[in-house]
């Protein structure tokens, strides 16, 4: 049998169920039980019975969804694929900055450990970030961690005042402005679209900002334009299996790599002989001390209900 087939052979045996990142390699989402964004795809673990969740994607991720089912064997191929947003929030300096300011309501973006998730009064996602910020009183202050384009974007959107950590994601702050405008020359029929991960400046581009999930579901309302995305390159696979003869081009990053374009060391560390092994081995596991996941589930389960 070749890789695919043991892997599906295994998933078989093992009641197992492999969830994949949209900025995953293609071959790993392409034999993925569900594809989608980091939360999407926690929730979709939730409600399966599979006895293991196989989570390629980064680790923040994975943790997301042992938090949401704690009762259940989660596994990730590749233990040291992190995240540069999550590694820029580190708990005993987060921690010192929420007790300098201990009259803030503190919102999290879920890219970030279930550590900080369990100092968090509410988490929120690029996608219900403005909604999350907006269900807090106006006379409230609040801290908005850790990612400061997210945190300026929504500062931006709602009018509120928010107390900003100084975090980013070193893929969406590595598109060149310079390089997407002559991109654009050369393309001036395309519609450029960012996820709100990305800089004030690249922003400004777009005629659409939103998640991963809502860039796909933008593009497949207009399947006869062309478009011009600005985030993880990864996404053009499923967003070309969605839109099929539309024509995607990705934004070009500022160093010249192979793809010329912005693409996530930690997310392309995963690959199908990992993915195999994780499941034959049962191995990397992720734990987490139940103090930690029960203070952490709290505010995403407040974010779930205010999302409803």
């Amino acid at each position: 049998m070749n890789l695919v087939e043991k892997i599906k052979q295994l998933k078989k045996e093992k009641n197992a169920v492999i969830l994949a990142h949209y900025y995953q390699e293609t071959e790993i989402q392409d034999i993925a039980d569900y594809v989608g964004d980091s939360l999407g795809l926690s929730q979709k673990a939730a409600e399966t019975d599979a006895d293991m969740i196989v989570f390629a994607g980064v680790h923040f991720m994975a943790e997301t969804a042992k938090i949401l089912s704690p009762n259940k064997k989660v596994v990730l191929p590749d233990v040291n694929a992190g995240c540069s947003l999550a590694d820029s929030c580190p708990p005993d300096e987060f921690k010192k900055f929420i007790e300098a300011h201990p009259d803030h309501t503190v919102i999290t973006y879920v890219n970030c450990s279930a550590e900080i998730k369990a100092m968090t009064d509410i988490v929120c996602t690029s996608s219900n970030a403005l909604k999350i910020v907006n269900s807090i009183a106006k006379d409230k202050p609040i801290i908005f961690a850790p990612d400061k384009n997210l945190g300026n974007y929504i500062i931006k959107e709602s009018g509120r005042e928010m107390l900003l950590w100084d975090g980013s994601c070193i893929v969406h702050e590595a598109f060149s402005i310079e390089k997407l405008l002559e991109l654009h020359k050369e393309h001036p029929d395309s519609t450029i679209i960012a996820h709100p991960e990305s800089e004030a400046h690249i922003l400004q581009t777009a005629t659409y900002i939103g998640s991963t999930a809502g860039m796909i579901n933008y593009v497949k309302q207009y399947p006869e334009k062309k478009f011009i995305v600005a985030t993880e390159a990864g996404i053009l696979h499923k967003m070309a299996q969605e839109v099929p003869g539309t024509i995607l081009i990705p934004a070009p990053a500022e160093a010249d790599n192979t793809c010329a374009c912005s693409e996530c060391h930690f997310m392309k560390m995963n690959t199908l002989q990992k993915l195999y092994d994780c499941m034959l081995n049962e191995s990397p596991q992720i734990e987490i001390s139940k103090e930690i996941q029960e203070r952490a589930l709290v505010p995403i389960t407040r974010m779930l209900e205010l999302s409803v």
